[in-house]
């Protein structure tokens, strides 16, 4: 407890305490062994693919890059079957575990191949930092709210007006509002520039999602659920919300409330 109760919070921390207080003390606390899921290695072996795309100055092809998803993907895939060998045990939100691998193999090549494609012909300008690095996977810590917060923003884009766009690389079809809410906050307290608008770049669609307005988000309205989250975890408080979510909970084998059916 100790070192949960002092370490910096985070966009997924939050999320995870709010949706399922237990599911947090298991993962976070107890430190259960995660059950594997395929959508894992596929969101990460994507972000590695279009951050190396981006690294290149785009001068990656869609060739290169997609071996590049095949090669990550596989790897992590086999280090999770070394932990887990039985698929049936594993996550999936479409078939088996075994089918889920299999699919998301294919449909990760294909997503990539197309945010490559889409790269090449739209050339969002990614924002420079101060120190001249590249606005990509780009590390942060800050205190929002009373409460140090951290994380890693996938991509920081310059504006016409030299306002900077927070976008998030999504490959499945939950998007986080909060998420590029606290990106807003974060940025603006580390690099004081402006951060009016953000969206996600949606790999099932090959293109970005709507604008999502945040010029009038405040450091006190994120940092109310940081705050609240916080507390929470340092008086020791880990409410389950056992339901439907409890299907492709990654803890369900570990969780009491899910062996006796009450989810």
């Amino acid at each position: 407890m100790t070192d949960i109760a002092t370490q910096p919070r985070s966009v997924s921390q939050t999320q995870q305490y709010e949706e399922c207080g237990w599911r947090f003390y298991l993962q976070r606390i107890e430190r259960v062994v995660p059950v594997p899921a395929a959508w894992s290695a596929h969101g990460t072996a994507f972000h590695s693919a279009a951050e190396a795309v981006e690294r290149s100055g785009r001068t990656m092809t869609a060739e290169e890059a997609v071996q590049l998803f095949s090669d990550q993907y596989a790897a992590l895939v086999n280090a999770a079957l070394d932990k887990e060998p039985n698929t049936d045990r594993w996550l999936s939100a479409n078939g088996s575990g075994g089918e889920d691998i299999e699919r998301r193999y294919v449909v990760g090549q294909d997503q990539t191949r197309r945010y490559v494609e889409w790269a090449q012909e739209n050339q969002p300008d990614i924002w420079m930092t101060p120190s001249g690095k590249d606005a990509l996977e780009l590390y942060f810590k800050t205190e929002i709210g009373g409460v140090q917060v951290r994380g890693y923003i996938d991509q920081l884009v310059l504006e016409p007006d030299d306002s900077i766009r927070v976008r998030d690389l999504k490959t499945g079809t939950t998007k986080s509002k909060f998420q590029l809410e606290t990106y807003k906050v974060a940025v603006e307290k580390v690099y004081n520039v402006p951060v009016n608008r953000g969206d996600w770049y949606l790999a099932k669609n090959g293109g970005l999602s709507r604008v999502v307005k945040l010029d009038k988000v405040t450091d006190d309205q994120v940092g109310e659920r940081y705050a609240a989250m916080d507390a929470g975890v340092k008086r020791g408080d880990f409410p389950a919300n056992p339901g439907f979510g409890c299907r492709f909970c990654d803890m369900k084998y570990a969780c009491s409330f899910s062996r006796t059916k009450t989810c």
